[in-house]
C-alpha cells in the first residue's frame, strides 16, 4: 500500500484542537499527493458490497439490453468509448452514470435513467449518491475553512448540481488489444473533489510529484479522495489535480469494478480564483461550469448531458 495520507471524518466532530488536525491532515495529504483515504464516514462495508453486488448484476445483463440506456451523460456508456484526454486509444471500460436525484434543480434537463433490472437498482444507488454527497459537503466545508470562505460557500454552489456517481466495470482485457489501451488511460479528474469507494480489484495508480507511478490500495470500507482539475483551478494550484491511471492486471485477467462519485458545482458557477489563492501564481481566467465541463467532456469523448 502507498503511504499517501489518512484522515478519520469523525475526528472534525471532536473537540477544536481535534476539528484542527483534521484539517491539517486533510489538507497536507491533498497537497502532497493530490490524495487521502477516509475513513468515519458512516458508509459501512455491507452496504457497500451490497452496492459492488448490484452494479456487477446489471454488467452481466446482455449487451444489447444495457445499450438501450446509452447515448446521454447519464445512464450507460459502452465499453472502449471514453479516451482520456490528449489519448485516442479507448479505455477498456464500460459504466453507467447518476446524477441528482430526480427531484434536483437539475432533473429537468438532464433526468436519470434507470435499468429495468436488476430489482432494487434505483433505491441502492439513490441511497449511495446521496451518502456520498454528504461527504463531500463535509469535506469541502473543511476546504472552504483553510480558505477563508464564508460558511455554506460550496453548499449553495453544489445543491442540485452536476455531481455524478459511475459505477464502473473493467472487463477481462480481451484477446488481441490495443496494447496503447488501458483500462483507464493517465488523466486528471474533471471536477472539485472525487470519493472513490474501495475498488475490486487492484490496479489504481497515482503519479507523485517526483515523476513516479505509485499503486494506491486501500482498505475495503476506506474511500479514496482526490483533488480534481475545478479545484486545481479555483484554488491557483495550492491544491493541484493529480494525474492518476488504473493499468492492465498483472495477475489474473478479471473483472474490476470501481465507483467514483465526482462532486461537481451546479452548470451556472462561474469557475474563479479563490481571493485567498491570487498570489500563487497569475490565475487563470474564470469560466462557468457549464462551458468548462462540457469541454472537458467533448475532449474524452463523452456527451454533455
Amino acid at each position: 500500500m502507498t503511504a499517501v495520507g489518512h484522515v478519520n471524518l469523525q475526528q472534525r466532530h471532536g473537540d477544536d484542537a481535534d476539528a484542527q488536525a483534521f484539517r491539517r491532515d486533510l489538507i497536507s495529504g491533498l497537497k502532497a499527493h493530490g490524495f487521502v483515504t477516509l475513513s468515519g464516514h458512516g458508509i459501512d462495508l455491507p452496504t457497500l458490497r451490497q452496492c459492488y453486488a448490484k452494479a456487477a448484476e446489471f454488467f452481466a445483463l446482455p449487451e444489447a439490453e444495457k445499450r438501450r440506456y446509452a447515448g446521454a451523460l447519464r445512464g450507460y456508456t459502452p465499453f472502449g468509448v471514453e479516451h482520456a484526454r490528449d489519448h485516442a486509444a479507448p479505455d477498456l471500460k464500460e459504466f453507467w452514470q447518476i446524477g441528482h436525484p430526480d427531484n434536483g434543480r437539475s432533473a429537468a434537463e438532464n433526468p436519470n435513467t434507470w435499468p429495468d433490472r436488476p430489482e432494487g437498482f434505483r433505491t441502492t444507488f439513490e441511497s449511495l449518491f446521496n451518502q456520498l454527497f454528504g461527504i463531500g459537503r463535509a469535506l469541502l466545508d473543511v476546504i472552504a475553512d483553510e480558505f477563508e470562505l464564508e460558511q455554506g460557500y460550496f453548499d449553495t454552489r453544489l445543491e442540485g448540481g452536476t455531481s455524478l456517481l459511475r459505477l464502473l466495470h473493467y472487463p477481462p482485457i480481451p484477446e488481441g488489444v490495443d496494447p496503447a489501451c488501458i483500462r483507464a488511460a493517465a488523466h486528471e479528474d474533471i471536477n472539485l473533489i472525487t470519493l472513490l469507494v474501495a475498488a475490486e480489484g487492484s490496479g489504481l495508480e497515482l503519479l507523485d510529484r517526483n515523476g513516479n507511478w505509485l499503486a494506491i490500495d486501500n482498505a475495503p470500507d476506506h474511500l479514496v479522495v482526490d483533488t480534481g482539475d475545478m479545484m486545481a483551478r479555483i484554488t491557483n494550484g495550492i491544491l493541484p489535480a493529480t494525474t492518476h491511471r488504473v493499468v492492465n492486471p498483472a495477475g489474473p485477467n478479471v473483472s474490476r469494478y470501481s465507483m467514483p462519485f465526482f462532486v461537481q458545482p451546479r452548470s451556472d458557477v462561474v469557475l474563479s480564483c479563490l481571493p485567498s489563492c491570487v498570489h500563487a501564481r497569475p490565475p487563470e481566467s474564470p469560466v462557468t461550469v457549464g462551458e468548462f465541463l462540457g469541454q472537458r467532456l467533448k475532449e474524452i469523448g463523452l456527451p454533455d448531458r
